[in-house]
């Protein structure tokens, strides 16, 4: 899809993007966004304390801006909004940003709006507008927080802009904050890089057999992820077909390592760390398996259905709106061990109804969550806060 410029206002565009560079959906989100817009012509600022995990800084229309951050006796615990705050003053004095995005509502829209009301004070630099994008964590759990709460509220009804990643998000935002805010909804994308190997030549790389289902999981293993769930369903899957799970980890395993040990399945259980290159991987398996309580979106979801692999999953929060049960893969209730563990077991005995969702997962992925179609709604959406008065 081509992507067409927004209307009415200067071309190409300054975009300070904020957001966390560890290996989370969000960073990840933030980072191709950037990416994708700097293709585009568009002039994009990346402030954090380190380089996003997947930023390629090698681009021409690509900077980064480091915020250090001072520890100093006299605080007990070192801050970061502040010299994010600062940090962010200063790549607009020197750049001229028209648009602050930041990603996530505590701290990036906190210090946004400070570093805003700053330079408001300066006569020679309009202030950019402030857009808040919101992913999850700030309602699902930091809102509900009574020592964050005010302050959440406050930064999200106060930026010049609000989106969040699913209906299902902007629903529970509202909900929490008892906000009448106004929301827009622009999906998470993923642009599917082309493997540099073959699904046999990257399965003989993981030391997987050419006969054993390969189920995935990409995620960064925090407890809303259920990862117990996820080794419970492994451990009931009983069928004359070799099975393995490839778990690709943006956190610690260790911890888990006792109820492998538990459950027997040390075997089926394949771990990689931190694999940037996911491409990789990711097309050796069958099918991806998600056990999430609570998914704003579920950015691993997309990038398995972007390589042609049904899902079998919770259908926490926003997850229904990604996938499609019964054709782009199988939802079940949170918790369901063995009714995970009985779709997963229909698609091991089934290999013509997973190559049928494999394909509808992927023509999902293309005709929904593209960069062409997600990056031209942030364009306008851009547009449309830029001019307001």
């Amino acid at each position: 899809m081509k992507i067409l410029p927004p209307t009415n206002y200067k071309l190409p565009l300054k975009i300070g993007i904020v957001c966390y560079p560890s290996v989370g959906g969000s960073g990840i989100v933030a980072t191709n966004l950037g990416i994708e817009l700097a293709k585009l012509g568009h002039q994009v600022h990346f402030i954090s304390y380190d380089p996003p995990f997947r930023l390629d800084k090698e681009h021409p229309n690509i900077f980064f801006h480091k915020v250090n951050i001072n520890q100093y006796p006299l605080f007990k615990y070192p801050d970061y909004t502040l010299p994010l705050t600062v940090t962010m003053g200063a790549v607009h004095e020197e750049f001229l940003l028209d648009v602050f995005h930041v990603h996530y509502a505590v701290p990036h829209a906190t210090a946004a709006l400070l570093a805003y009301n700053m330079l408001a004070q300066c006569s020679s630099c309009k202030p950019p507008k402030v857009i808040t994008t919101l992913h999850g964590t700030d309602i699902t759990l930091l809102a509900r927080d009574k020592n964050l709460f005010e302050i959440i509220k406050y930064s999200i009804e106060q930026s010049h802009g609000v989106t969040a990643v699913s209906k299902s998000l902007r629903k529970e935002t509202l909900q929490v904050l008892s906000t009448k805010k106004d929301i827009e909804v622009i999906y998470n994308f993923y642009t599917p890089p082309a493997p540099r190997f073959s699904r046999d030549e990257i399965r003989k790389k993981l030391g997987i057999t050419p006969e054993t289902f390969l189920a995935i999981h990409l995620s960064n293993l925090r407890p809303v992820k259920r990862i117990p769930d996820l080794l419970k369903v492994v451990s009931l899957i009983k069928t004359k077909k070799p099975f393995k799970l490839l778990i690709l980890a943006g956190g610690k395993f260790d911890e888990y390592n006792k109820l492998v040990h538990n459950l027997k399945i040390g075997n089926s259980i394949l771990v990689k760390k931190n694999v940037k290159a996911i491409e990789d991987c990711v097309p050796a398996a069958d099918v991806g398996l998600y056990t999430s309580e609570n998914e704003s979106f579920g950015m691993g979801i997309l990038e398995t259905m972007s390589y042609g692999i049904p899902i079998i999953s919770t259908s926490a929060g926003g997850i229904p709106e990604v996938v499609k049960n019964d054709i782009t893969g199988f939802l079940t209730k949170v918790g369901d061990v063995k009714a995970l563990a009985g779709k997963l077991t229909t698609l091991i005995k089934n290999p013509t109804l997973q190559q049928q969702m494999g394909k509808a997962a992927a023509e999902q992925a293309q005709k929904h969550f593209s960069a062409g179609i997600i990056v031209q709604k942030y364009l306008d959406y851009y547009g449309k806060i830029i001019r307001l008065k």
